[in-house]
C-alpha cells in the first residue's frame, strides 16, 4: 500500500544586527542601489529584514507539521526557545518539542517509510528550506525530494507532489493562487487570518507563542490534506 505523508514548515527569521556587516551589505546592496528615495529605502529595508526568515541563509525552521494521509494521524515537532515544554496530544495530534537538527533527524527518520509527500509550494519553499538546513546541521537526508517538478518525471522511489504545482498546472494558470485562496474556493476552513499567517510566526515566536504556532502548522497540514483528498478525487487523471 502507498504511504503518503503530508508535510509543512514554519520559520523564523535571523536577528537582522546580529548579521556580520558583509552579510548585511551583500542582501541590501540592491536595494540601496533601486530605491528612488529615502521613504521607498525605509520601506525595503523594513520588507528585507521582516523577509529573513523565508530563506534558509537568514532563517530556521521552527516547526515540522507531518500527517499520515492514510492513517489520519498527525504531529508536530516544534521548537520552544530557552522554555522547556512537554509532549503533548491535542485533538488527534502529537505535539513534540524539540530543537531544530533533532526535528530534521526525526523527520528524514520518519520520511524512509513514506511513498509520496504533498507539500503546498513545496517545490519553490518546504523541501529547499529543509534540505539546506539538514546540511547546516550534518543531517543527511534519506531521500532525493527535488529530482523534478513533473511528477511523471521524477526518480528514485519517492514523489514528491506540490499541489500549487497540480492545482495551477504547472504554472499554467496565470495565478497560482495562494492555500488561503484554495482552501477558500473548496470550502475547506482556511488555517489563515489576519492575526495568524507566515508573516506572523516570527513575532509569535518572540512572544514565546510557541504552541501557538505548532497548532497554527497543524491547521496547515489539516487544510493542505482536504485539499489533497479534492484532488485526488476530481483532478488526478
Amino acid at each position: 500500500m502507498t504511504r503518503t505523508l503530508i508535510l509543512d514548515i514554519e520559520t523564523i527569521d535571523e536577528n537582522w544586527e546580529d548579521l556580520d556587516k558583509m552579510s548585511q551589505e551583500s542582501l541590501s546592496a540592491w536595494i540601496r542601489n533601486e530605491s528612488k528615495n529615502e521613504e521607498e529605502l525605509e520601506n525595503n529595508m523594513k520588507n528585507l529584514r521582516e523577509g529573513l526568515g523565508f530563506s534558509p541563509l537568514t532563517g530556521e525552521i521552527v516547526a515540522i507539521g507531518i500527517h499520515d494521509f492514510e492513517r489520519a494521524k498527525s504531529a508536530v515537532y516544534y521548537q520552544t526557545g530557552d522554555k522547556e515544554e512537554k509532549k503533548s496530544e491535542i485533538e488527534d495530534v502529537l505535539y513534540e518539542p524539540v530543537d531544530e537538527a533533532k526535528m530534521l533527524n526525526k523527520f528524514w527518520e520518519i520520511a524512509q517509510s513514506y511513498d509520496v509527500f504533498v507539500t503546498f509550494n513545496g517545490y519553490q519553499f518546504d523541501m529547499p528550506y529543509i534540505l539546506i538546513r539538514s546540511a547546516v546541521h550534518g543531517v543527511r537526508p534519506t531521500a532525493n525530494l527535488m529530482t523534478n517538478r513533473y511528477v511523471t518525471m521524477q526518480r528514485g522511489g519517492k514523489v514528491h507532489l506540490d499541489l500549487q504545482d497540480q492545482l495551477s498546472f504547472y504554472g499554467a494558470m496565470r495565478r497560482k493562487g495562494s492555500l488561503h485562496m484554495w482552501t477558500r474556493v473548496f470550502g475547506i476552513q482556511t488555517p489563515k487570518s489576519e492575526e495568524i499567517n507566515g508573516h506572523a510566526v516570527a513575532d509569535m515566536y518572540k512572544e514565546g507563542r510557541y504552541l501557538d504556532i505548532a497548532k497554527y502548522n497543524a491547521a496547515d497540514i489539516k487544510a493542505t490534506s482536504e485539499l489533497y483528498s479534492r484532488w485526488l478525487q476530481f483532478l488526478k487523471f
